[in-house]
């Protein structure tokens, strides 16, 4: 297994055998810049963690708020965090094989009830980004490169890499990169004789959390690591390295497998044979992959993409996970060569490694078929053939590029350091400044976009709902919730970080089952009740209400059991303007007159129901 602390292996003659020096000056330089990156990043969201929200992607945002409410209100009332039926009432929602973030949502669970989960959202936000480089700092430091501030320059790129801050709108999981390098120092300290039960159960625990937070980034870093550990043993100058630390690497390994089995036993269940369970998502393999020239251009939300030279090149602004720039790429190819000229043959040996881990994971991004510059091409890739494989269908290609950031990060570290260290003259200095300078202030991340959201109403805050619904009963927002109208995830979320009591929604945000060929889709499949409110809400034209489509609308809400329907003055869209107006006026010609009270319109359930 590779040595932990590997800055021993090729330091320069006049080096050698030097003291290191202690790393508080580059310690609290990189918590310093870690967390004033972090609030730069986030700062419109701090300006009104309550009334703002993330402009690209309100919805998700919407959802993980929801997920912190819902866990908190879980584990504080003995209900299930892993299954609920308050959406998609009333056949409900497998959370295991959503985005649950169950740990978050337990131990972030006070501030949630103490300041709502806006507020918890966006510390939990803010907490990721910063974590995520000073954890990438403290590996790269404490076990990588003898100097503080190349693993500085290093820990600080990974965490702000332009995937990290493209996943910074709204993305919860993937922004919890601090859980990579805590992963990978467990992993190394698996081959430590004597030690392999304690390090497997360290490990164990380790893995099952990070399963709750993103276990889909746990995916790709089990793979990452496989792939690098692969072509690292392979090498000849470390099988005596392999023969001594394989024996304790695979009981710890056995202890790791045991442990997190034991502890994601009853979620792995659910993930694969639970109800409401599904095979692979519905999301298309070829749009959500990455364009070889992605690669080299650069993120919106980047001093470069201020300037103006941000592409479309990304499915959608959240998903820019490559978006490096040619400089940078240049910048890596010339490290690389510096590398392994001066390297020894371990070192030699490593650089091969993570050059062919991040080939392997930049071909797999590229999906099925080669895009190039926004154009589809008929060229075929391997993504074509292992995405059929169980767990990989459910992966997003364009995904596995967020590996690459790291890989350069690392090598951004190991070369600054070597640089320092070979204390080169003021003009070689001076280039190399420069080259990192060009490669790496057009990077350097810019505010999210924010928005003013609609306020949730008073109905809702004052607690008036409860005067209309029973415990636990049915509540339906006009348009009804969905990724595009998250409404009714929001005031859920509100009333159970208020600890008001529990209403279910008919529809909601989530992965289900019901798309093509057995995989999953957003929300539940559309009815006709629904189908005739959302079209009204975003066309601003009103169906055809025939005798025909009244019963069947009429009949969807007997279906989901709803006691009052919902219609506030300015409903949330998170991607188009809610026409008020014209679903008022659909909802009328199917229910009836509404009702004003407080400051939404309300349409309550007949005494002999809605079908009459």
């Amino acid at each position: 297994m590779p040595k932990s602390p590997s800055r021993s292996s090729e330091p320069p003659p006049e080096r050698a055998g030097t003291r290191r020096l202690p790393h508080w000056r580059s310690d609290l330089f990189t918590v310093l810049a870690a967390f004033g990156l972090a609030f730069l990043v986030t700062a419109g969201l701090w300006l009104d963690p309550n009334g703002r929200a993330i402009t690209v992607n309100s919805s998700d945002q919407a959802l993980f708020e929801w997920l912190l409410s819902y866990g908190a209100h879980a584990v504080t009332h003995g209900e299930n965090p892993l299954y609920t039926t308050l959406l998609n009432y009333p056949l409900g929602v497998n959370l295991a094989v959503n985005t649950s973030i169950t740990v978050y949502a337990v131990v972030f669970a006070p501030l949630t009830f103490l300041a709502g989960a806006p507020m918890t959202f966006l510390v939990i936000l803010t907490l990721n980004l910063a974590a995520t480089a000073i954890a990438w700092y403290w590996l790269l430091s404490r076990h990588l490169v003898g100097n503080g501030f190349a693993a500085a320059l290093g820990g600080l790129f990974i965490g702000f890499a332009p995937g990290m801050v493209s996943h910074a709108n709204a993305h919860l999981n993937w922004t919890a990169g601090w859980l990579v390098p805590l992963l990978i120092w467990r992993v190394i300290q698996l081959r430590q004789p004597g030690r392999w039960l304690r390090n497997g159960l360290i490990l164990g625990v380790l893995v099952a959390v990070a399963f709750s937070i993103a276990a889909e980034g746990l995916f790709f870093t089990a793979l990452a690591l496989a792939v690098f550990l692969a072509v690292w043993a392979a090498q000849p100058p470390h099988w005596g390295q392999v023969r001594a630390a394989l024996p304790s690497f695979l009981r710890g390994l056995g202890v790791t497998a045991v442990t997190a089995g034991a502890l994601l036993a009853y979620p792995l269940w659910l993930h694969f044979a639970g109800p409401q369970r599904f095979h692979g998502t519905g999301f298309d393999a070829i749009v959500h992959s990455e364009d070889l020239a992605a690669y080299g251009a650069y993120p919106q939300r980047s001093l470069a993409g201020l300037a103006g030279l941000d592409t479309g090149l990304a499915p959608n602004p959240t998903e820019e996970n490559s978006f490096f720039g040619i400089p940078l790429l240049l910048l890596a190819v010339v490290c690389f060569v510096l590398l392994f000229r001066y390297g020894n043959r371990s070192r030699r040996a490593t650089l091969i490694a993570l050059a062919v881990t991040a080939i392997v994971f930049t071909v797999l991004s590229l999906g099925p078929v080669l895009k190039f510059n926004g154009g589809v091409t008929d060229t075929a890739l391997p993504f074509a053939t292992l995405g059929r494989l169980p767990v990989i269908n459910a992966a997003l290609p364009s995904r596995l590029a967020l590996i690459i950031g790291p890989i350069l990060g690392i090598l951004l570290a190991y070369a600054a350091d070597l640089l320092i260290r070979r204390r080169r003259g003021a003009r070689s200095r001076a280039i190399w400044t420069v080259a990192f300078a060009v490669a790496l202030v057009p990077l350097i991340p810019a505010p999210l976009l924010t928005l003013q959201r609609e306020p949730i109403p008073q109905f809702i805050t004052a607690g008036t709902w409860r005067e209309y619904v029973s415990p636990g009963g049915v509540l339906t927002p006009l348009p009804l919730t969905l990724d595009v109208t998250p409404d009714g995830q929001r005031w859920q979320a509100y009333a159970l970080a208020d600890n008001q009591g529990e209403f279910a929604i008919p529809s909601g945000f989530f992965l289900g089952p019901g798309g093509p060929d057995g995989r999953g889709k957003i929300g539940p499949v559309v009815r006709t009740f629904d189908s005739m409110v959302a079209r009204a809400g975003q066309t601003g034209r009103v169906p055809p209400v025939t005798r025909a489509t009244r019963v069947a609308a009429l009949q969807d809400l007997e279906y989901w059991d709803v006691q009052v329907v919902v219609l506030a003055d300015a409903p949330h869209g998170a991607k188009w303007p809610v026409r008020a107006d014209a679903v008022r006026q659909v909802a009328t010609e199917l229910l009836g007159e509404p009702t004003r009270v407080d400051d939404v319109w309300l349409w309550t359930k007949p005494t002999d129901g809605w079908v009459g």
